[in-house]
C-alpha cells in the first residue's frame, strides 16, 4: 500500500475552501487505495482529512506528539496511532512512513515541514514527490519565494522542480498518481 503524508492546518483556516479541499483530499486517498500519514489531530484541515478518509473506507497513519495530545485531540481512533515524546520525532516518524507529501494549507508548523522535507530533497536525501495543494491561490507567495531563492543565488534551479503545485485536489491527485503508480 503506498502513502501519502499530508501536512496541513490545525485550524480551518477563513475560507471554506480550505475545509473542502482537505475534505476532497481525504475521499480521494481512501478511493485510490493510499494511506493518510498526518499529525493525528482531530482539529482543523487535519481533523477534515482524516475524518473524510476514515469514513469512505481509507487507512489512516497518525503521529502526534505527548504534548499535542490535548490541544489537537488526538484521534485515537485511526487505523495506526504512535505518540511520540518530541515534535522532531513526529516529523521523522511520517516522513519515512510516507511514499509522497502533499501540504494543504497551513501555518508554521505546515511550512516547517515543507521546508524540513524540501531541504533532505534537495540535498539528495530522498526522492520522494512534493506537492502543493494551492488552494484559492494559498501558496502563491511560497512559490514566488522559492523562484526569488533560486533567482537570488541561494539555491540551484532543481529546487524549484522539487515542489510541484496543484490548483485542485485532481490535480495533485494526477500528480501523485505519476508518481506513485
Amino acid at each position: 500500500m503506498k502513502s501519502v503524508c499530508v501536512y496541513c492546518g490545525s485550524r480551518p483556516g477563513k475560507r471554506p475552501a480550505y475545509a473542502e479541499d482537505a475534505r476532497a483530499t481525504g475521499a480521494m486517498l481512501a478511493r485510490r487505495g493510499w494511506r493518510l500519514v498526518y499529525g493525528a489531530g482531530d482539529v482543523g484541515l487535519m481533523g477534515e482529512v482524516a475524518r473524510t478518509a476514515q469514513a469512505a473506507g481509507g487507512a489512516t497513519f497518525g503521529v502526534i506528539p505527548t504534548h499535542l495530545l490535548a490541544r489537537e485531540v488526538g484521534k485515537r481512533d485511526l487505523t495506526t496511532f504512535v505518540v511520540t515524546e518530541t515534535m522532531h520525532e513526529r516529523k521523522k516518524v511520517m516522513f519515512m512512513n510516507a511514499d509522497a507529501v502533499l501540504v494543504l494549507p497551513g501555518g508554521g508548523g505546515s511550512l516547517d515541514e515543507l521546508f524540513e522535507v524540501l531541504t533532505w530533497r534537495q540535498l539528495g536525501l530522498h526522492e520522494k514527490p512534493i506537492v502543493l495543494l494551492n488552494t484559492e491561490g494559498y501558496w502563491d507567495p511560497l512559490v514566488t519565494l522559492i523562484r526569488r531563492i533560486v533567482e537570488e543565488g541561494f539555491a540551484e534551479a532543481s529546487l524549484s522542480g522539487f515542489v510541484t503545485v496543484a490548483a485542485t485536489v485532481s490535480e495533485a491527485e494526477a500528480h501523485l498518481s505519476r508518481a506513485l503508480g
